[in-house]
């Protein structure tokens, strides 16, 4: 997390600790100066989620998207495949991998599974960390930010002010919610899109993993504004990257997409 944020978490401590010392003439001017800041803060936000479409950004029900994945290791390309994916708001998703899309992977809520010619077998997050951070970046999903967190009651908002990141002038707010999970994005003061995406998990461990999402190549699908290209970092190193090459929303899914027992064929209409 940015020392901006730290400079102002330690403010709230100091106003805290201190709120008795402190005169009733200053008292006012210190929260009206907190009012301001997390005021500036939402309006940040509000501006993006206009820059992404607004109302059709927010009311997106699912989402089909094609392209190429490529994985890293220690910042060494390790290849890349073809890439389908289904998603379906609020925590359902499919993943189809090779040109065959044999190798399937489903997500429901915090359930795993893996299909292939074998059949289906459910995994487990716990064993496999790769897995533990796929479903860790879906909590903190942008979509998941904006259309759930900014909004529920105990949620706190930072602007932390102007900044460079990835070669980009950018405003940087933070959020953090009831539970004190917290996500920084860093949004471009130009465009109003998000440049970046920060935030740190633990596992049960208690080692701490600060995962990075840098978006760019941005294109208006449906009234939403997409980014084809994602970059996908763990403590800085980079993990995963995905190029688009095609994206439609709303549209009508089977449901046998999002079952494990799964009948769908995808060669077939």
């Amino acid at each position: 997390m940015s020392k901006g944020f730290f400079a102002i978490a330690i403010a709230c401590l100091v106003i805290v600790g201190f709120s008795a010392a402190v005169s009733p003439q200053h008292q006012p001017a210190v929260d009206q100066t907190a009012q301001a800041n997390q005021q500036k803060a939402r309006a940040l936000l509000n501006q993006m989620i206009q820059t992404l479409g607004g109302q059709a950004y927010l009311n997106l029900q699912n989402g089909e998207f094609e392209g190429r994945v490529g994985s890293f290791y220690r910042e060494r390309s390790e290849g890349s495949t073809v890439y389908y994916r289904f998603w379906q708001w609020p925590d359902k998703e499919r993943v189809e991998l090779t040109n065959k899309r044999d190798i399937i992977q489903l997500t429901l809520g915090d359930e795993m599974y893996e299909i292939t010619f074998r059949g289906t077998r459910i995994l487990d997050p716990k064993k496999e960390d790769n897995l533990r951070i796929y479903l860790a970046r879906r909590q903190y999903a942008l979509e998941v930010v904006l259309r759930q967190w900014i909004n529920a009651p105990g949620t706190a908002l930072f602007d932390e002010g102007l900044s460079l990141t990835e070669n980009h002038s950018v405003e940087r707010v933070t959020i953090i919610n009831s539970n004190n999970d917290a996500v920084t994005l860093s949004i471009d003061t130009d465009t109003h899109l998000p440049v970046k995406k920060s935030f740190v998990i633990r596992d049960p461990q208690g080692y701490r993993d600060e995962i990075g999402e840098v978006y760019d190549n941005w294109k208006m699908i449906q009234g939403v504004n997409t980014p084809y290209n994602t970059l996908v970092s763990r403590n800085g190193d980079l993990q995963r990257q995905y190029f688009l090459s095609s994206v439609k929303y709303n549209v009508p899914m089977q449901d046998s997409l999002f079952q494990p027992k799964n009948t769908y064929m995808p060669t077939k209409k």
